[in-house]
């Protein structure tokens, strides 16, 4: 049954009930990875709004290294969902049952990295927390373009600000006062499986968060394994199913 579960919840053969599954689990990873990364390098890794407003009061500061740094962090996000377009595109060329599984895989090795070398390290020195800024910013891109991917760009994991103005406006019309109907004949109705939903991601990447930055704090570096695991455990079906059909 889990396995079963686990093929169905990562597969080629969609459903709305597996892509909210899947949302929920990787919205607490990318909380548990952007409050832990914060705590490695002072800097949270998904939230681009933040990094383009930080680069124009760089600009106009004339703090040309942390210009550079905030576009550096930009870049890496963006070649990081990049890349998770062209490996899923790989994989479906191919008919593989683990096309949404490679970004996912190639994630988890970038967490163990994390934990293992960030753990070696009494002192971090600057090079390598710029290091693994660009890299959190990467798996971040890499990790929201799977779930937009799948999802046909209906639901994002790290992107809180939009979860936020979609829950308000669903709300919106929840409170609306229907005194008669519209032109067209309807009423205004919210979408109560989508606000139900929307509610789930943000309360599950606040507690996603609130273990990332308790974690880090108590372990350290070694925290990102469990979240390595994780995502292992996700992948690991369909990958092995593949590897199987290949021999």
């Amino acid at each position: 049954m889990p396995t079963q579960y686990l093929r169905h919840l990562i597969g080629t053969e969609r459903s709305q009930r597996a892509n909210r599954h899947l949302a929920l689990v990787l919205a607490f990873i990318a909380g548990g990875t952007d409050a832990g990364g914060y705590l490695a390098v002072r800097r949270y890794t998904s939230h681009m709004s933040g990094v383009l407003s930080s680069m124009a009061d760089d600009l106009a500061l004339g703090d040309s290294h942390l210009l550079m740094a905030g576009l550096g962090a930009m870049v890496a996000f963006l070649v990081g969902a990049a890349c998770t377009a062209m490996l899923v595109n790989w994989g479906r060329r191919r008919s593989l049952r683990s096309e949404y599984a490679f970004p996912l895989l190639l994630e988890a090795v970038l967490l163990v990295m994390f934990s293992l070398v960030g753990g070696s390290l009494e002192r971090p020195q600057w090079f390598f927390l710029s290091l693994i800024t660009l890299l959190l910013c990467f798996t971040m891109g890499l990790q929201n373009a799977i779930i937009t991917k799948i999802s046909h760009a209906e639901i994002r994991t790290t992107h809180v600000t939009g979860i936020v103005t979609d829950i308000g406006i669903e709300l919106g019309k929840l409170f609306y006062w229907n005194r008669s109907r519209r032109p067209d004949g309807t009423m205004v109705l919210a979408d109560r499986k989508k606000l139900k939903l929307l509610s789930s991601l943000i309360g599950v990447f606040f507690f996603g968060g609130a273990l990332g930055a308790l974690g880090f704090r108590y372990v350290g570096f070694l925290f990102f394994l469990p979240l390595a695991a994780l995502l292992l455990v996700l992948a690991g079906v369909p990958t092995i199913a593949d590897l199987r059909e290949a021999h």
